[in-house]
Order: C-alpha cells, then sequence, then structure tokens
C-alpha cells in the first residue's frame, strides 16, 4: 500500500508501509505493558471503542504477560529507557500490534496514530508498517477565545478536547477576561454564561486523561474593560476617557491602572478564586495591548521612567503574585517587545508568548530577541478565522508554517496556536478546524507536514469525511476572501464589508466585476459540500453552518 494512501494528521516523521495487511477478528486481546497498567487503561479503552465503532469488534483489556500470545493482537508497552519524551513506535506486522514508548504519554500518541489508521480502513484489515515519531515542541497548545462572545457549552468544549487530543495537541487555554464564574465577583459574569469552577474542574479532570493540560488564563492588566465598566471597579481605571490605539481612537476605559494598589489587590483575588481548579502550574496573565497605559493616571510616572519600564514595574509585581502561589506565568509579548532594552529584566520563571497572526510576521527576530536574553518563550500564530466569517486558508497557512519553522529553530519551548473571537465570534467553530488541524500537524513535526494536504488531511481527520468534499469546501471558502483582490491584516474584506458603514465600503476599491467574481467562487467553493460524507453526529448542523457562512459572505458581496 503506498504511503500516501495512508493519511495521517499530523503525519509522523518515519513510517514505512510494508506491503501486508493485519487482519482484524473479533474476540482478541489487549495487553497493557508496564509497571503501571492502569496508567494505559484510557489509551486501550479509546481504541477499544473505535474499534466497535468502526467494525463492531470486541477486544479485552489484561494486564498479565503470561497471557497466551496467540490471543493478544495489541500490545501496549510503557517503559523503555530510550527514546525522546512523548516518542513513540507503532509497529503492524501480520502477527499483531505494538506500540511501545517511555511514557503513558508516548503510548497514548501511538494509540492516537492507531485509530488513524483504523479510521483510513475500508475493511477490518490493517495495512503493515513501522513508525518512529516524537514531537518537535515540547508544548503544543491552543487557546480558544471564550470571552468575545462565544462560550461553548461543555458538550462542545469536550469534542474539542477529544479532537485536539487526537491531534497530539497537550496544551490548552481558554481565554478569559469576564467568563469564569467569580463568586467574589458575580456582577462581571451575571450576564455573560460563564464557565462555573465545579465545569473547571470536569474539564481538567477531562483533559488530563486525554494528556491535556488546562492552564489557566485571566487577562490581569489590558482587555480589563469588561470588569472597569462595573461602578465597583471603575476606580481602578488607567482611563476613562477617550485614548490613542494604533489603529486611531478608542473608548476607555480599558486597562486596569497600574499605580493604583486596588489594580494589585483585585489581580490577587482573581488569583486566589480561580487558580485551585486547575492541576496546571502554568498561569497566562495575559498583560497585551496596554494601548492606554500612559495616556490616563499614570501619565506623569510615564513620562518620567518611561511607559515602558512602568509596565514592566506591573508584571514582575505581577509574577510575584502567581509565583508565590506556585505557578510560572506566561504573558503576551507584544509590549516588552516594543521595549527590547527592557527584556533581560523579564521575572525570572516566566514564559514569553510571541504572537503574531500574518503570515510574514517577524517569528524569526522576536524569537533571536527573547532566546538572547535567556527568556523562554512560546511563538503563538492563529488560525485566522475570526473577523473573517469563513477563515483566510492561506493566510493561516502561512502563519503557521512561520511560527513552526521559526519558532523550532530559535529554541521555542512551546507552540500556542490561538483562535480568536474578535468584534464578535461570527465564525462558526468548524471554520476553525482547518487552521486548529494544521497547526497540529506543524507543532508536532513540521518538516513531516509540511506539504501535507490541508484539504484532504481535515476532511478525513477533522470532518470524518473520506470523500473530502467537506475539507475542499473549508479550504476553498476559507480563500474566498483573496478574490475581491483587497487584502486586510487580521480580518477579511468581506467581514469589514458586513461590520462597516456603506460610505466606508465604497472606499474599499473592488469593482462591480470582481464582486460579482467573488459570489461564482463562493458558489464554486460550496458545491462539493452536497457530495461530501461526514460521518460525525453534528454532521447536519456542520452543513447548516457552512451554508450560513456562504449566505453571509453573499450578503456582503450585494451589500458592496
Amino acid at each position: 500500500m503506498p504511503e500516501q494512501n495512508v493519511l495521517l494528521l499530523p503525519r509522523p516523521r518515519h513510517i514505512a508501509i510494508t506491503g501486508a495487511h493485519f487482519a482484524l477478528t473479533d474476540r482478541r486481546l489487549i495487553l497493557l505493558d508496564g509497571s503501571m497498567p492502569g496508567a494505559l487503561r484510557f489509551s486501550a479503552r479509546r481504541f477499544q471503542q473505535s474499534l466497535h465503532d468502526y467494525f463492531g469488534l470486541a477486544w479485552e483489556l489484561v494486564a498479565s504477560k503470561a497471557t497466551p500470545a496467540s490471543q493478544i493482537a495489541l500490545t501496549l508497552r510503557a517503559g523503555s529507557d530510550s527514546g525522546p519524551a512523548e516518542g513513540y513506535e507503532l509497529s503492524i506486522t501480520p502477527a499483531g500490534i505494538e506500540i511501545a514508548a517511555r511514557s503513558a504519554v508516548g503510548v497514548f500518541h501511538g494509540v492516537s496514530t492507531l485509530i488513524q489508521v483504523l479510521a483510513t480502513a475500508d475493511r477490518p484489515s490493517l495495512p503493515t508498517l513501522n513508525v518512529r515519531d516524537w514531537p518537535d515542541f515540547p508544548v503544543r497548545g491552543v487557546m480558544l477565545d471564550v470571552s468575545r462572545d462565544k462560550v461553548p457549552s461543555m458538550d462542545t468544549l469536550c469534542d474539542v478536547i477529544d479532537l485536539l487530543a487526537s491531534w497530539k495537541i497537550n496544551h490548552l487555554q481558554l481565554y478569559t477576561e469576564h467568563t469564569f464564574a467569580y463568586r467574589n465577583h458575580p456582577e462581571v459574569w451575571a450576564e455573560a454564561s460563564p464557565l462555573t469552577g465545579e465545569e473547571i474542574l470536569d474539564l481538567d479532570a477531562y483533559c488530563r486523561e486525554r494528556c491535556i493540560e488546562l492552564v489557566p488564563n485571566q487577562n490581569c492588566f489590558g482587555h480589563m474593560h469588561r470588569w472597569l465598566r462595573h461602578a465597583r471597579y471603575a476606580r481602578l481605571a488607567e482611563t476613562s476617557g477617550e485614548f490613542d490605539v494604533p489603529w486611531g481612537r478608542r473608548q476607555g476605559p480599558f486597562s486596569l491602572c497600574p499605580l493604583d494598589p486596588g489594580s494589585l489587590k483585585l489581580v490577587r483575588s482573581l488569583l486566589d478564586e480561580l487558580l485551585p481548579h486547575f492541576t496546571s502550574r502554568m498561569f497566562n496573565a495575559g498583560c497585551d495591548e496596554t494601548f492606554d497605559l500612559g495616556q490616563g493616571r499614570s501619565r506623569e510616572v510615564c513620562v518620567e521612567k518611561g511607559k515602558g519600564r512602568v509596565y514592566l514595574e506591573f508584571l514582575r509585581r505581577i509574577a510575584g503574585e502567581v509565583h508565590a502561589r506556585g505557578h510560572t506565568l506566561q504573558f503576551w509579548g507584544d509590549i516588552v517587545l516594543l521595549h527590547p532594552e527592557l527584556i533581560p529584566e523579564l521575572p525570572e520563571n516566566s514564559i514569553a508568548l510571541a504572537w503574531g497572526y500574518e503570515a510574514n510576521h517577524p517569528f524569526l527576530e522576536q524569537g533571536c530577541r527573547f532566546r538572547a536574553a535567556g527568556i523562554p518563550f512560546y511563538v503563538c500564530p492563529g488560525t485566522s478565522s475570526w473577523c473573517s466569517v469563513a477563515g483566510r486558508t492561506d493566510n493561516a497557512l502561512g502563519n503557521l508554517r512561520n511560527a513552526a519553522e521559526n519558532g523550532h529553530r530559535q529554541g521555542a519551548s512551546g507552540y500556542l496556536n490561538t483562535d480568536w473571537g474578535d468584534d464578535g465570534h461570527w465564525q462558526h467553530l468548524p471554520i476553525s478546524y482547518l487552521g486548529l488541524a494544521m497547526g497540529a500537524a506543524y507543532a508536532w513535526a513540521y518538516d513531516a507536514n509540511r506539504d501535507l494536504d490541508p484539504a484532504a488531511a481535515v476532511s478525513r481527520h477533522a470532518f470524518r469525511d473520506p470523500s473530502r468534499g467537506m475539507g475542499q469546501v473549508a479550504y476553498a471558502l476559507g480563500n474566498v476572501y483573496r478574490v475581491p483582490g483587497v487584502e486586510f491584516p487580521n480580518a477579511s474584506i468581506l467581514f469589514r464589508v458586513l461590520q462597516s458603514p456603506l460610505e466606508r465600503v465604497r472606499n474599499f476599491g473592488v469593482t462591480q466585476k470582481q464582486w460579482e467574481r467573488t459570489l461564482q467562487a463562493i458558489d464554486e467553493a460550496m458545491a462539493p459540500l452536497a457530495d461530501s460524507r461526514v460521518a460525525r453526529a453534528d454532521a447536519a448542523l456542520i452543513a447548516r453552518e457552512f451554508a450560513l457562512t456562504a449566505r453571509l459572505l453573499r450578503h456582503a458581496c450585494h451589500r458592496a
């Protein structure tokens, strides 16, 4: 069987198809071979369930090596003294299947690959093959925006976690401004459908079973307007009036005033209530885009000390509170990168998050700055789904590849793929699947996956559509943004048409003929939907969501 017929995501870094088959028959055994077989039980259960779902076969779990070898079809072996962390070896021969790894985590990843091989089989028989595989990045994460303005249901979050785990993601954050149910601050989340402490405890356990670290996330400096608009917190704002941002003017409040003792008191309150719900010892405090700093209450001190110095001092205070609670601080690196002379003074036991969402973002240069100062850092690209309705496929793939290649080159310890909800979160969740899936592939093993066919891989392993039609729809509809011939940073022109006054739309510089071409491109992109064969339980919903996405894009064209 040719290698390309076994379509995997991520594609393993070493795979050899050996040309024979292993027949899957009923009533075989799965041997859990390790000093703690219970640690392998969940991985075995995953394969057990998949085998039943695909072919109706039942294999039983055993933990004794005294079991007759003729009855064992799959061996999961943990405890090898060699091999990379999270790495595994998968062997399928005519006699049986074996997955061997240093740890239970490696076995989990090997089972994920085995389940994908199973998913490509059209009969109860697997191709014989040998896989040796391990990740480029120790941390391969996803951050979902649950604050602007969609808070997913628990069922949706669990479905997403299962999907991410199948792609070997091991780190998840839920971007939070006001959508955790702080019992000491009920007015902030009263109308926000927040995640409760109990739900976070459940999600944390759900993630741990799937070898994912659920990392607490709460903005603690900028992006605090959802708090500061309430009377109880308004006195903590840097400014309540207008302030300058890189694209014009904005109305406050927005950031905490770093000089007000009450600001740090509020941060302490948030940490004390949020952190105990997580087993992770990481914490992302945000601290990005503090545009109003120095334009309000801290103006004089920023003139005296420098705005970068005032920012750094408050960041260090936040770090002190985080460290005192036994956690490692993560923070977005955009502000300190504007003041590179301060990078060597960043707090110890902290991780800088170098983010950027265009295909040509300077991840290489930013990584060089953090690496030269000895500051651990992650590269943080994005799915390009937000402010687009349908995604920006080419930009997403360029951005994700750029982060993986240059982050790995500069020694980034993590790759955090972000999925935002700017300006109202108009995109449906499946629009993000392509970016989430390909980010996972590039983060795992970039060289092995840089040429992976996105439409085919996402169709098979995100939409469970063997026809490849659904992946083609997602890929092509996500590239409609390019057809009008005018491209915006961090957004698509069609999204801007939907959200802008008509007077501004007239100045976008797109001709009637270009809009007609765009309408035609939308129809062509949607054509494979009718023949797609999505095998997910929510297949009908996904079809409706893509149909609505296309209607919104058409409406943008007609409005223009």
